[in-house]
């Protein structure tokens, strides 16, 4: 019985609704994290009567047709790379971007990787790195005698030395776009990589070519809402429930007409 596979096929996408929704909820307090949204997808339909089709030899055609669709399957998982909120701390290494871009990140196989988390710190080179030891691109190394460190919206980096009058200028943080931002490939430690579907890297100063401005001081919250995650996650659960039940009359009706047949 069609309804059997079905119901499955439904079942089976509500478990991969949960699946993202759980994971959506325990990257609730994730710096930089950005929500995902599961996008389904009806199956084949099974074509008994085509609509349009003649049905007399005078011309007459069929109005509607008979389609029977076969379930629903999970097409893609949808990224919403809206802004969180910028809160402050305590850490003047601390930097939120308010605006569209990423910071570049060199990766361990030398490709580049992409952040919304700018909580950086300083390895024993002092370059500025993220909390997994991996360097800021391009590389910017304080001074280890350096009493402060200020970072301005434009991504000028300037650090306050005890022998200095002036503020000396160390580095530039630049920032990179993407034509499809929803295309890149989350790789974990709050990481992304381009792909095809993302386009090529655009990177340019804050605050130009349509990129946001740095805030020192800040960290980017993640965007979840932890209420429309448990009604979303409500909805899905009964939606289980639902198909579950269709399994269960279905296969309840498939054993009458066994029954009937036997006797």
């Amino acid at each position: 019985m069609l309804a059997l596979y079905t119901a499955s096929s439904g079942m089976a996408a509500m478990e991969k609704n949960v699946e993202l929704i759980s994971n959506n909820i325990a990257n609730v307090k994730t710096t930089g994290y950005k929500l995902q949204r599961p996008l389904f997808q009806d199956l084949l339909y099974q074509t008994l009567k085509r609509a349009g089709s003649s049905t007399s030899d005078a011309g007459n055609v069929l109005p509607a047709g008979i389609e029977i669709g076969s379930g629903v399957k999970l097409a893609s998982t949808a990224r919403n790379m809206s802004q969180g909120t910028n809160t402050a701390t305590d850490r003047n290494m601390d930097i939120a971007i308010r605006g569209e871009g990423f910071f570049r990140i060199q990766l361990p196989d030398g490709t580049i990787g992409f952040t919304r988390d700018g909580s950086f710190t300083t390895d024993a080179q002092g370059q500025l790195v993220t909390s997994q030891g991996y360097v800021l691109d391009p590389g910017i190394t304080v001074p280890s005698n350096a009493t402060g460190i200020a970072i301005s919206a434009s991504g000028l980096v300037q650090a306050t030395l005890p022998t200095q009058s002036a503020p000396q200028d160390i580095g530039k943080i630049q920032l990179t776009h993407f034509a499809n931002k929803s295309g890149l490939e989350a790789i974990g430690d709050n990481l992304f990589v381009a792909t095809g579907a993302s386009g090529d890297p655009i990177t340019a100063d804050p605050g130009t070519d349509g990129l946001g401005d740095l805030q020192q001081g800040y960290l980017e919250e993640s965007n979840v809402n932890a209420v429309t995650e448990i009604s979303a996650l409500i909805t899905a659960q009964r939606a289980y429930e639902m198909n579950s039940r269709v399994v269960t009359a279905a296969d309840q009706m498939e054993q009458t007409t066994t029954q009937m047949f036997k006797g």
